[in-house]
């Protein structure tokens, strides 16, 4: 594979989050308004001088990025629609700072948000892909949990993995939330014991295994290092980003996604090595996908991810903090923003701007997504290396 062009120039600034509800007959449009009206206002700039727009959602209806123009009263020279769930985040950074390096944008918000209420999950459930429609509702096995159930079964039978080395990310990410404001969950503390009582949902998922759908939104700015510094605000540079879509298509059933593919250009690039990053924020709708990442990063084998976290601590003040905002299993699934989260924490947190707890000297952080379930797998990954603006 030919080397990854360099990110050199560009600046991602603003991290934004609109306040997760539990449920909320707002339209999505709206949390999509909030959050524009917020980076509007942390970073100063007119609405008019943003020109560029990257948006993700699973509930706009019909709407795309270009309708949100109209809504509000933008121009943009440059849009993008991104309708890959988990990974939108990273791939919004990536494609967002290519039209800056190239010109063809100066200011570019990218935004994810959702609204959640009962029929607008059954609407999405019911039909998220012409596959997921012909091949899986026919067999009763409509939504999420059926999908990651299998595959979280084949890794423990693969790999020997135990409940108990799921509920080790899950207590972490419940402990990291505890100072966060936005975290849903975040005022529920969670022992082993209590995740291990949980009422089964499909096995081997229990209830604590499972994100639990909200609206919110989350985004950010992507503009040029000279105009961030201009600005006087606390951004960071991509040291390197990847994507890869419909990876090891031939495995049965998932035990990798396409980061195992790209990671060493990934490190290539950012010249750095999985041992100098001070964060790790990766996409977590069940835990056993937290783990494959962990390891198709380089943080270590596959198969060996039960054993790393049992001998680590993944809080914010440990040895390898993990989803320092608690992630979406403690603060809750906001749709298609669920896959900005890990890119706005990882934000957060090397730029001195966390919800909750700040990681002592962050300064690196890794962020990365996985979207787009089928039946057995994902479709999409995604992953970016940040680091702190001197």
């Amino acid at each position: 594979m030919a080397p990854i062009a360099s990110y050199q120039g560009v600046a991602v600034a603003c991290p934004v989050t609109v306040p997760y509800q539990r449920s909320s007959e707002r339209q999505a449009h709206w949390f999509f308004g909030r959050a524009l009206a917020a980076l509007v206002e942390a970073s100063g700039i007119a609405k008019d001088a943003i020109d560029g727009l990257a948006c993700s959602s699973f509930t706009l209806g019909s709407d795309t990025t270009v309708a949100l123009t109209e809504h509000f009263d933008m121009s943009p020279r440059w849009i993008e629609w991104l309708p890959t769930g988990g990974a939108s985040g990273v791939m919004a950074l990536r494609r967002a700072a290519r039209a800056v390096q190239c010109g063809d944008a100066s200011v570019v918000a990218c935004i994810a948000a959702d609204t959640a209420n009962a029929q607008t999950f059954a609407k999405l459930v019911g039909d998220f892909s012409r596959f997921s429609n012909g091949a899986v509702l026919p067999q009763g096995k409509a939504g999420p949990n059926g999908v990651f159930a299998l595959i979280t079964d084949n890794y423990m039978r693969r790999f020997g993995a135990h409940r108990e080395d799921f509920g080790r990310i899950a207590l972490a990410q419940r402990a990291n939330a505890a100072g966060n404001p936005n975290a849903l969950l975040g005022g529920k503390p969670l022992d082993m014991a209590g995740y291990l009582a949980a009422p089964p949902i499909v096995a081997p998922i229990h209830m604590f295994d499972c994100v639990m759908p909200c609206a919110g939104a989350e985004a950010f700015l992507v503009m040029s290092e000279a105009r961030a510094r201009d600005l006087d605000l606390r951004g960071a540079r991509i040291m390197g980003a990847i994507e890869r879509h419909n990876a090891y298509f031939a495995d049965p059933v998932a035990i990798r996604g396409g980061w195992a593919m790209d990671a060493d250009a990934l490190w290539a690039q950012a010249g750095i090595a999985p041992g100098d990053v001070d964060c790790l924020q990766t996409y977590d709708d069940y835990p056993v996908i937290s783990a494959m990442q962990i390891e198709d990063l380089g943080f270590c084998a596959k198969g060996e991810a039960p054993a790393f976290v049992a001998a680590r601590d993944l809080t914010v003040t440990g040895d390898f903090p993990h989803n320092t905002c608690g992630g979406q299993l403690s603060c809750g699934q906001a749709g298609a923003a669920g896959g900005f989260l890990p890119v706005v924490e990882a934000l957060r947190q090397v730029t001195g701007q966390p919800l909750g707890a700040q990681v002592p000297g962050a300064r690196i952080a890794l962020a990365s997504g996985y979207g787009m379930v089928t039946y057995d797998r994902c479709l999409a990954t995604g992953a970016a290396l940040l680091e702190a603006l001197p």
